[in-house]
């Protein structure tokens, strides 16, 4: 059924759309995904959405337990629209219940920060699924996360600065992970029920008459 509803509403949809949703669903990763926490600077979470959705990194995990998600959409360029947004908000621990949410799916958890413990980002073992913590741009991953992790992770740097912007930091741990991902022989594609799950909700948010089709679809109005 959902191919049936995906085909009725690419008629809507140009050729150049149709063959950019396929091409761009091909490169999609939940191999590697990001978690952000208490990110505050709505610039930073903005930049990383953009390098998130560039870098074919499909689900962010948004940690809130002192600030809201809020993004800049100049900024974002509306990458927001093609990604997976995970928010935890619920409890008074919201760090321990995505981490352990992601553990329980399979996620090996590391935080980023500049300890002595702390792995290069080059040394990153991606046979495994990878989730990366990243902490509020004062003072970094919370005692939860750190606690929490399988590994702590740095980037390795050469000059006198100790550390990055949460979003550049970002950003370069996607790129190097993501590049690593192709060119090693892992597993890191999304599964058919998934690329045609995302290429729906594209769909729909690309249509903006696309409620009525499934209105019309659901009743049977459309076959």
């Amino acid at each position: 059924m959902s191919q049936r509803l995906y085909d009725i509403l690419a008629e809507h949809l140009t050729e150049r759309k149709r063959q950019l949703f396929d091409t761009v669903v091909a490169q999609r990763t939940r191999h590697i995904t990001v978690v952000l926490e208490d990110i505050f600077q709505a610039q930073n979470v903005s930049a990383i959405l953009r390098s998130a959705e560039s870098w074919g990194v499909q689900d962010l995990h948004v940690v809130e337990n002192n600030h809201s998600f809020s993004h800049h959409r100049r900024i974002a360029r509306g990458s927001n629209d093609w990604l997976t947004v995970h928010r935890y908000n619920s409890t008074s621990n919201n760090s321990r219940q995505c981490l352990e949410h992601l553990r329980k799916e399979g996620y090996q958890i590391l935080t980023t920060a500049l300890h002595h413990e702390a792995i290069p980002l080059n040394k990153v073992d991606l046979s495994k699924k990878t989730a990366i913590v990243m902490g509020t741009e004062l003072t970094g991953a919370s005692k939860e996360a750190l606690d929490l992790c399988d590994h702590k992770l740095h980037i390795p740097m050469f000059g006198f600065t100790e550390s990055l912007n949460v979003s550049v930091a970002a950003a370069v741990i996607m790129q190097n992970l993501t590049a690593r991902l192709r060119s090693e022989n892992i597993p890191w594609g999304l599964s058919d029920e998934e690329k045609l799950a995302l290429k729906l909700q594209w769909a729909q948010k690309t249509i903006y008459w696309s409620e009525h089709i499934i209105e019309m679809f659901e009743t049977g109005e459309i076959k």
